[in-house]
């Protein structure tokens, strides 16, 4: 008799100067357990620390969906409210997004739910097949959503919107979500949307990559500065790229009329 082998419950993949975080528990819809929440913050910052990837793609395995929130399994004991607001302050998962330089590109299919919306929600950019769906079902079970649900979306979509699918728990299909600017981009099937999701990763990975660390970290900020603020950052970090090789290999190759060959320098 084959003995159960336990798989890992975040694949790391590379191709060529993008990488995959492949969420690993298809049986439970990728489910977000203890496992998930230690190795995707690794998996991210491992990724982010190669200086040959320069876009992430994060999706879910198996047929069913993105990932379906918490694993409600891991409720079953009991914490105080202390030890909770310790370990989800201490051990916030989520946090890893914000830490990190590198784009990333949620590939979204089948449920997206919860935690697993909020996953999304840490992602640049968010790319759906048209059999998604998105729901944030928290209050219905006696909580809020505590993953950056209730400060992502809002940022997204506006107040009235984040509060009208928190508060009542309704599930958006990807057409609405696409209304909504929770999702930038539609496609046909999940093949469809996984294909998408990397060619876009590879159009993102063939630009400068510190251009690109700049205007993500420009924009990124905009949410949280003044209008005179984000203009002083942004004039602050054009001025640094100015003088980077990749900026004079650009107008070169301009000149040239020839493809450029960046360096990250």
């Amino acid at each position: 008799m084959m003995k159960d082998v336990a798989l890992p419950a975040v694949i790391i993949e590379r191709d060529g100067l993008i990488g995959r975080i492949i969420l690993n528990r298809p049986n439970q819809i990728n489910a977000i357990n203890a496992a998930i929440r230690q190795d995707l913050p690794e998996a991210l910052e491992t990724l982010d620390a190669d200086p040959e990837i320069r876009a992430i793609v994060i999706r879910g395995n198996g047929a069913r969906g993105f990932c379906a929130g918490a694993d409600i399994k891991e409720f079953a004991s009991a914490e105080t409210p202390t030890e909770a607001q310790h370990r989800l302050r201490t051990q916030s998962w989520v946090d890893a997004f914000e830490r990190i330089s590198t784009p990333t590109i949620a590939a979204i299919h089948g449920v997206c739910m919860g935690g697993g919306l909020e996953l999304a929600l840490g992602c640049d950019i968010r790319i759906a097949s048209a059999d998604a769906i998105f729901s944030l079902p928290e209050t219905g079970l006696g909580l809020i959503p505590g993953a950056g649900g209730t400060q992502r979306l809002p940022r997204l979509i506006g107040i009235g919107a984040a509060l009208d699918l928190i508060l009542t728990n309704d599930r958006l299909d990807a057409a609405a979500a696409y209304r909504l600017n929770i999702v930038t981009r539609i496609c046909d099937d999940p093949v469809a949307v996984f294909d998408a999701a990397d060619a876009l990763a590879h159009k993102i990975a063939s630009k400068p990559p510190i251009a690109t660390r700049m205007v993500r970290r420009a924009v990124l900020a905009s949410s949280n500065l003044t209008l005179s603020e984000g203009l002083a950052l942004e004039r602050d970090l054009f001025a640094l790229l100015l003088t980077t090789e990749d900026r004079l290999e650009a107008a070169v190759a301009f000149r040239e009329k020839r493809p450029p060959r960046f360096s990250g320098l």
